[in-house]
């Protein structure tokens, strides 16, 4: 029996937890997520298995576009080392997101920055694309809340019919954060992922958080969306799903460890990598 979403998901929590060493013998895939806050490398069987994981906050991508491609490959480069310590497997091919309607240069830098650490990159997958790869919405939304854009993919049949990509963000939540509180915006980062202080700062984001879920109900205006599908690590916000669900008046869920979810997706694209030898 398959296992379910919810039970993929706790395990991709478990790996990123605590990574262990992975049999030699075993073809493994990598995903790379190169998120404007997080960058996350989950590494999963040939059938999409979680594995081992690694993520860790760094600004090399804003709205969606890598800014400082010298730090995006230091940051891959970290994660990749660790990953390769911990599970004895060298990391020399992948598939990396990027989010929906960016251009074909900024795709390409999303590409060089793998080739630039030694990841054979086979592919470049939209971040909700991605995602339905491991959520399997037959019809819905999906829309993967980042850091600096908020990505909406019409699903339909099974098939991706339409995206867009839109800045506006977790980035965001956190700068009116810091600005509310005046505080530095490393300090309002940390309290915005904080999931004890979110119901006290909920008054204070509602705000982006009503922007964020109106591009969504624009972005799905006119498909007959029945149901929302909410990932990224920004959506599980306390109350996002709720204001969300106001906002378009489209149920609205979010998926079990939504920070993992798309770069467990894209991982699917990846080639096998398979040891010498084996």
């Amino acid at each position: 029996m398959s296992p379910t979403i919810e039970q993929t998901m706790r395990r991709a929590a478990s790996v990123l937890a605590k990574p262990r060493r992975i049999d030699p013998a075993l073809p493994i895939k990598v995903g790379v997520d190169l998120g404007t806050a997080f960058t996350v490398i989950v590494i999963t069987d040939e059938r999409g298995k979680p594995l081992a994981a690694a993520n860790t906050f760094a600004d090399v991508v804003r709205d969606g576009i890598v800014w400082d491609f010298a730090g995006a490959m230091e940051v891959v480069r970290d994660l990749k080392t660790h990953l390769e310590q911990v599970t004895g497997r060298t990391l020399s091919a992948g598939s990396v997101t990027i989010p929906p309607d960016v251009s074909l240069s900024d795709s390409r830098a999303h590409h060089y920055v793998l080739e630039g650490v030694g990841i054979e990159c086979a592919d470049v997958v939209d971040e909700p694309t991605a995602a339905n790869a491991v959520l399997g919405v037959k019809n819905g939304a999906v829309v993967d809340v980042g850091g600096g854009t908020t990505g909406v993919a019409i699903i339909r049949d099974g098939e991706v019919i339409a995206t867009t990509d839109e800045p506006s963000g977790g980035t965001h939540m956190s700068l009116v954060i810091s600005g509310a509180f005046k505080i530095p915006f490393a300090d309002a980062e940390a309290r915005k992922v904080d999931v004890g202080q979110q119901q006290m700062l909920l008054p204070v984001v509602r705000p982006t958080m009503q922007k964020i879920a109106s591009i969504v109900r624009d972005a799905i205006a006119g498909h007959g969306v029945e149901k929302i599908h909410m990932v990224g690590g920004t959506s599980a916000f306390y109350g996002f799903a709720e204001i969300m669900e106001q906002v378009t008046g489209v149920p609205s869920r979010v998926a079990p460890e939504p920070m993992l979810v798309t770069p467990l997706g894209v991982a699917q694209w990846a080639r096998p990598i398979i040891e010498e030898g084996m």
